[in-house]
């Protein structure tokens, strides 16, 4: 594809980056077969091929609108289109910093500016979100049908395992997790200490991939420093990895390197840390699973392998092997590929789509009979879990005794 971006537009280090992709491109429209958002809506502009477009010709100086805006929100991230691209197009990268140039040259409206501020103000920080989790679930009568329904049900998560072994990794606890689902963690450190690795918990604290997502990109990084000052300390100290089990918090920390490459105080050390970082998955699969095995109870499991996990890390798949080696039965979801419509805060900011997403998803889930929903990422387990005949999970309380 021909730019003609203005040069001191390009002296930005993230538009000639957009540039670079953009050349990238090709225009097959291979992407737009296993778009989400184009398949529901059916148009050009709400698929990768054309959101390229819209981005090149607001780069090359036409005017940024409201539609352009529109079309960009509704994209979710989910990176199938670079599954697909036979071109390697970086599309996640492009549209972050559409987003970001858009939020620049346009003013949103007034709801949707408090919207994305009240998100930002509890979602990241652990003790907000759980406070404000404390006063939903008794008030979640008063709330509408369509809140109330994503509102979780509390969790008794159990003990953790003393630190005993030699192999230590480092687990993050992430910032809505602690207090929405608490079991994941408790049973990622069981398991792994069945497996002769002690978890060393971290601060619970935000990735920075909800401010990095609403186009907050300098927030983003002010939180990913702050993170990378926190955890470093521990990776000194021995930690062979820096483990996470919500698959949207380790694809972002992957790219921590990627996103402070130009900052010279931290791109030295936001690039170890990415080199560290690890999906639960990818730890869990390298070992020997024959501790496993008893404690794995044969579950038909309808398993909805998540966007960040199997798009972003190129790890699809992966815990499709681990659960069939321990012994459940994974049954066949259609259009596997597709997103749940969960995607971070899309859920709450194109609550319509998301929902018709979610819709699809649950009926290509439960469309055999199934004891369990398994999923890798936390906002695809509550998304799901808003609205299943069955109970969803993630996939790591599964390998738990």
């Amino acid at each position: 594809m021909e730019t003609a971006i203005p040069p001191h537009l390009l002296a930005n280090p993230d538009i000639a980056e957009a540039e670079s992709i953009l050349r990238n491109c090709v225009h097959c429209g291979f992407c737009t077969a296993t778009c989400p958002t184009y398949q529901l809506l059916g148009n050009e502009l709400d698929g990768p091929r054309g959101r390229i477009y819209l981005i090149k010709d607001m780069l090359e100086g036409r005017a940024a609108t409201e539609r352009t805006r529109l079309h960009l929100d509704r994209c979710l991230t989910c990176r199938s289109c670079e599954t697909t691209c036979p071109s390697g197009v970086q599309y996640g990268h492009l549209i972050d910093i559409g987003r970001q140039e858009i939020e620049r040259r346009t003013v949103r409206p007034l709801g949707q500016r408090l919207l994305r501020r009240a998100l930002l103000a509890v979602l990241p920080h652990p003790r907000r979100y759980a406070f404000a989790l404390r006063l939903a679930r008794p008030l979640g009568l008063l709330l509408p049908s369509s809140l109330r329904r994503k509102i979780p049900a509390a969790q008794q998560p159990g003990g953790r395992p003393p630190l005993r072994h030699a192999r230590r990794v480092l687990l993050l606890e992430g910032c809505v997790q602690p207090a929405s689902t608490p079991a994941t963690n408790a049973a990622a450190a069981r398991v792994l200490d069945r497996l002769g690795i002690s978890a060393v918990s971290a601060p619970a604290a935000c990735c920075g991939a909800l401010h990095q997502h609403l186009s907050q990109a300098e927030a983003a990084r002010t939180v990913m420093r702050s993170n990378i000052d926190n955890w470093w300390p521990l990776l000194e100290q021995g930690a062979e990895a820096i483990v996470v089990s919500a698959s949207g918090c380790s694809q972002m920390v992957k790219e921590y390197g990627h996103l402070l490459r130009h900052d010279p105080d931290y791109a030295e050390k936001a690039r170890r840390i990415s080199g560290a970082a690890r999906d639960l998955s990818e730890v869990i699969r390298a070992e020997d699973l024959a501790a496993l095995k008893p404690v794995a109870g044969g579950l038909r499991v309808a398993y909805h392998s998540s966007c960040t996990l199997q798009h972003g890390q190129k790890l699809g798949g992966t815990v499709e092997d681990i659960l069939r080696r321990c012994g459940h039965t994974l049954t066949d979801v259609p259009d596997s590929h597709l997103c749940c419509g969960a995607a971070g805060t899309y859920m709450l900011t194109q609550p319509e789509l998301s929902q018709r997403l979610l819709d699809n998803k649950l009926t290509a889930l439960q469309r055999e009979q199934v004891d369990v929903i398994a999923s890798a990422n936390i906002g695809c387990q509550l998304h799901l879990a808003s609205a299943a005949a069955v109970p969803v999970r993630h996939w790591i309380e599964l390998l738990d005794s």
